[in-house]
């Protein structure tokens, strides 16, 4: 287990130990995907920028993955508001165009660019059917591993990154009572700002897109 995901464990546990009374129905869910990201600039503190273009490679170990726990708010009287928690594995690699321009040799967040996020949702149930189209947006942190090796030093580990802006929208479909799949369109931003080798900082803003296909249980 990536030692990133606990702290998202953490959350859930404890969400659910402080939350039963407050939702009816308890989601937990768990999806895989494509995950892609736009070119970014990268900035030093020792004055080097270039701009990074970013590979998702969402399959390649380790892959890109996620799982979220979901309360919908039914004892309240609001059955289509639910609020969840999120773990998204993301990770990007710079190509070898960027690595061949900055003079990196190697240049990750692929274990990964992990992001917890709390965020809110709102379902649109279609009368006698089981499809349930669905938006979502929310806020959190992310906890990336970076990779860097430069001609100045190496880095390698898990950092807190900064800030993370996450929306969604999908459909889920119910195949039986405890069950259903879902697959959704997911979006994050991630500022990072992270200590590398040599005393120095990088800094560069992160947009992922995502296609993601998953299973949930209802409790």
């Amino acid at each position: 287990m990536h030692r990133a995901f606990l702290p998202a464990l953490g959350l859930a546990a404890l969400a659910c130990l402080a939350s039963p009374a407050l939702a009816e129905d308890l989601q937990f869910s768990v999806y895989g995907g494509y995950q892609t990201a736009p070119h970014s600039g990268v900035d030093v503190s020792d004055g080097t920028h270039f701009t990074a273009g970013w590979e998702g490679k969402s399959f390649a170990s380790p892959p890109y993955y996620g799982a979220r726990v979901t309360w919908w708010l039914e004892d309240l009287g609001h059955p289509n508001l639910g609020l969840s928690i999120d773990y998204t594995h993301d990770k990007v690699y710079a190509d070898s165009k960027t690595l061949a321009t900055s003079g990196w040799s190697h240049f990750e967040f692929t274990d990964g660019l992990n992001l917890v996020t709390a965020n809110a949702l709102y379902r649109f149930p279609q009368d006698g059917g089981r499809w349930t189209p669905y938006l979502g947006a929310g806020v959190g942190v992310n906890i990336p591993h970076v990779e860097v090796t430069r001609p100045s030093g190496k880095t390698f580990g898990y950092e807190f990154g900064g800030v993370t802006l996450q929306a969604q929208a999908g459909v889920d479909f119910r195949v039986t009572e405890r069950w259903s799949t879902f697959v959704e369109y997911k979006g994050t931003y991630s500022k990072v700002d992270v200590p590398i080798d040599s005393g120095d900082r990088l800094k560069t803003d992160i947009f992922t897109n995502a296609v993601n296909l998953g299973v949930s249980f209802h409790w």
